[in-house]
């Protein structure tokens, strides 16, 4: 397999003129992150209403609410492993390899869930067996956009990375939107009724699978039509030195991590609000809506999102990365802290007023998101670029992950329904103090 990725790359790499290699490469990062979100939210979104299947019943709501997060918990907490791995892979040896390895792991290992029995075939083993896979997708996903991103932002001209990160990004919400079409056709042609139901016993594996072929079209695609970066190859040409692993954490490098690390905690929590606590408590446990509800809210808020990504990036490379975080925190704090309250707190609401509600404030409080994988990219040097993106993007998830316990524990001294709306105050105050201590990175030169 080396050998033939080595033979494809020599032919790519002759053949193709530079737009038509800039081209690739940011199409390329575009269904990275959509394959990578549509393999993320899956849980979410196609097994959050069956996760019974996999579990013993009679759980209390507080346990049903941790088992769900712990789900996709698990997957967030095995990408700061896969970023860090890959991330040193795309530094060392490139920015494609590292791609195409890691697409064609978790592409496996999806696959691998959609053949997954339930707790009636294996007990409490079945659960344990999804949340381990989950964490070894997360690993694999953690360097899908080590290699990727990085790779599609050195092909970018400068006066448009704002816009390419902008539409890379996008990628989340359009896999989003599938997912909830998908989860949406499902329903209708697999019935949900029980443990015993189509939907339970064959339904959700579908998109599973479905993941698991995008996954293995996107490898084809790194391996026949994309180039290696221009940029690390003139960084890392015989005769320079490498910068080591170490060099992340001191000096200029290390600075930048420890900023994007504050920052990114902040970003962080506001969105595991939004994308994991919104859909798995709030819609279906709070308002109770039922799996076609759920699933029309979240089709038409993320397809708003995915033009307010692209606005938000085009946004900040007029008026500053920088600035946009220190502007849109604040909002987030105040705005998105009362839209949140009246969503969880308010009696009565009609699903078209929870549509819009929902939609207003997954725009406002996701809207950082245009904005940082660019940001990220250019706080670092090209030689410890992937590695520092993907660890300042990775392990920035660790503490805001756990947000359901926080809120648990919130609970013992205010009302559970209040617990959110501080941490998504608390959320977008951290995230922009950690945009205020750094420095604007509109004009800097990969």
């Amino acid at each position: 397999m080396e050998a033939q990725i080595a033979n494809h790359t020599f032919k790519t790499e002759l053949e193709q003129p530079i737009e038509t290699k800039r081209r690739n490469a940011i199409k390329g990062a575009f269904f990275s992150e959509f394959i990578d979100m549509f393999d993320i939210y899956l849980p979410v979104v196609v097994l959050s209403p069956v996760l019974f299947f996999f579990q013993p019943a009679q759980l209390t709501t507080g346990m049903e609410a941790i088992l769900a997060s712990l789900v996709f918990i698990t997957t967030l907490l095995g990408r700061p492993f896969g970023a860090l791995l890959f991330g040193m892979i795309a530094d060392r040896i490139g920015r494609r390899k590292a791609s195409i390895y890691s697409v064609s792991g978790f592409g496996a290992v999806t696959l691998l869930i959609a053949l997954l029995p339930g707790y009636e075939t294996l007990g409490v083993l079945s659960y344990c067996l999804l949340v381990l896979l989950r964490f070894i997708d997360g690993i694999f996903l953690g360097g899908g956009y080590t290699g990727a991103i990085p790779l599609a932002l050195e092909y970018s001209r400068k006066d448009q990375r704002g816009f390419v990160g902008g539409l890379i990004i996008a990628g989340f919400p359009a896999a989003y939107v599938t997912i909830n079409l998908v989860a949406m056709l499902m329903f209708a042609i697999a019935p949900l009724n029980g443990v015993h139901s189509p939907y339970a016993r064959w339904g959700w594996r579908i998109p599973f699978v479905i993941g698991a072929i995008l996954a293995g079209g996107l490898a084809l695609h790194y391996v026949f039509n994309v180039a290696e970066s221009e940029i690390w190859k003139d960084e890392t040409k015989e005769g320079r030195e490498k910068l080591a692993l170490s060099d992340l954490i001191r000096g200029n490098n290390g600075r930048s991590l420890l900023q994007v690390l504050l920052m990114m905690t902040g970003f962080w929590l506001t969105q595991n609000i939004i994308t994991i606590f919104v859909p798995t408590v709030l819609l279906v446990q709070w308002l109770h809506l039922t799996g076609f509800q759920m699933s029309l809210t979240l089709l038409i808020s993320y397809a708003l999102l995915f033009f307010s990504y692209i606005g938000s990036g085009t946004l900040s490379q007029l008026i500053g990365r920088r600035r946009f975080f220190i502007i849109v925190g604040p909002l987030i704090s105040t705005v998105g802290v009362a839209l949140l309250y009246v969503l969880g707190n308010v009696r009565g609401l009609s699903l078209p007023t929870i549509i819009s509600l929902v939609s207003v404030l997954a725009v406002l409080v996701t809207s950082p998101w245009g904005v940082i994988i660019t940001y990220i990219n250019e706080r670092f040097a090209t030689d410890v670029r992937a590695t520092g993106f993907g660890i300042g993007l990775g392990f920035s998830i660790f503490i805001p992950s756990f947000y359901a316990f926080y809120m648990n524990w919130l609970g013992l001294t205010m009302p559970l329904r209040l617990t959110p709306t501080v941490l998504l105050c608390l959320g977008g105050l951290l995230g922009m103090l950690g945009a205020i201590i750094g420095p604007e990175t509109r004009d800097v030169d990969f």
